[in-house]
């Protein structure tokens, strides 16, 4: 059991520390959202995936180095087989490194988890929820299962598990709806994050036309109500910039990679379910973690060794633009293979 930081931490040439990992699981999801999937979706051959002993390990490896937050993200996580298994076993290195074991997720399987995963130790959860209209749902997913996700939220909600919905702003389908979702999510006592869409692989749909700019819905939302910015920056947070919003008491963040990058403060990188650590979820390098674990004697020790190469070359910021129709999307790779 890892109980301190073993080695250095992971530290970038910036001076920026890393104490957060976002890990795929799966690049599967059973939606097939139009800003971040094609609809006929080919998913990679299983046997380029890690395995659940194999994501164990590189995320011990993260934890001996200092990581306190583990997401597990997808794709869906929950769609994959035995997932329950990993969470229970990263579940026993809370509070002995690892602070915080968290998950995004649809929430179209939550009714059958959410119990399970509270037992393994996750606390909270960030549930997918673009509409809470359901023709849209259908519009946006391309599958009719809003009623699922709302039965998976009351699941989580039942569980203990603290909710926060996250909201990916889209011009022509939700712009007039998101005062209405936060309204419902804050008289629930969920938090609510808005995205920016990201342009990241091709999925049929012209994310130009998509693209809502989220300081324009922030200056809608201040004609209605009273934002007040959260004082500091919790070192375990992700990019949302949050405020308390006095007239429901609720809390509402802001994630704005393309208005408002949130560079300077980046604590966190993302390792997808082939293995690949992205050291920015905005550019394409890589370094392969796979190898280092399927083709070393001491799989931990060539860990450690390429985690130090991948540290050095993390950039100082990302490189996203929403580019015109005709232009190739700013990065090649799906988002459901990257990990949310």
């Amino acid at each position: 059991m890892i109980s301190k930081v073993d080695h250095a931490p992971l530290r970038d040439t910036f001076g920026r520390t890393v104490t957060y990992l976002r890990l795929s699981v799966t690049d599967r999801c059973d939606l097939r959202c139009t800003y971040c999937m094609a609809e006929k979706m080919e998913f990679l051959p299983k046997n380029e995936l890690l395995t659940l002993e194999e994501l164990q390990c590189l995320a011990e490896a993260f934890i001996s180095r200092g990581v306190r937050k583990i997401r597990i993200t997808g794709g869906e996580p929950l769609v994959r087989k035995d997932i329950l298994s990993l969470f229970e076993q990263l579940g026993r290195h809370i509070g002995r490194g690892l602070d915080e074991l968290t998950l995004t997720t649809n929430g179209t399987q939550l009714d059958r988890h959410a119990d399970a995963l509270a037992r393994a130790g996750v606390k909270r959860v960030n549930i997918s929820l673009d509409t809470l209209d359901r023709s849209r749902f259908l519009e946006i997913t391309r599958r009719d299962e809003l009623g699922r996700v709302l039965s998976g939220i009351e699941a989580a909600v039942d569980a203990t598990l603290k909710v926060k919905i996250n909201t990916v702003g889209l011009k022509h389908q939700n712009a007039d709806e998101i005062p209405g979702i936060i309204g419902w999510a804050h008289s629930k006592g969920h938090d609510v994050s808005l995205i920016e869409v990201m342009p990241l692989g091709e999925t049929g749909e012209d994310r130009f036309d998509q693209y809502l700019p989220l300081d324009t819905v922030r200056h809608q939302l201040e004609q209605r109500w009273t934002l007040e910015p959260e004082a500091g920056h919790d070192p375990l947070a992700g990019p949302s910039r949050y405020f308390r919003v006095a007239e429901t008491g609720g809390r509402l963040g802001f994630i704005t990679p393309l208005t408002n990058n949130f560079c300077a403060q980046c604590n966190r990188v993302r390792v997808t379910c082939t293995g690949r650590i992205y050291q920015c979820l905005g550019q394409n390098n890589y370094l392969d973690l796979r190898s280092a674990i399927r083709e070393s004697p001491d799989p931990m020790q060539a860990l450690n060794t390429a985690l130090d190469v991948a540290l050095r070359a993390k950039p100082e910021r990302h490189d996203f633009a929403i580019r015109a129709p005709q232009e190739a999307p700013a990065l090649s790779r799906h988002m459901s293979v990257t990990g949310g």
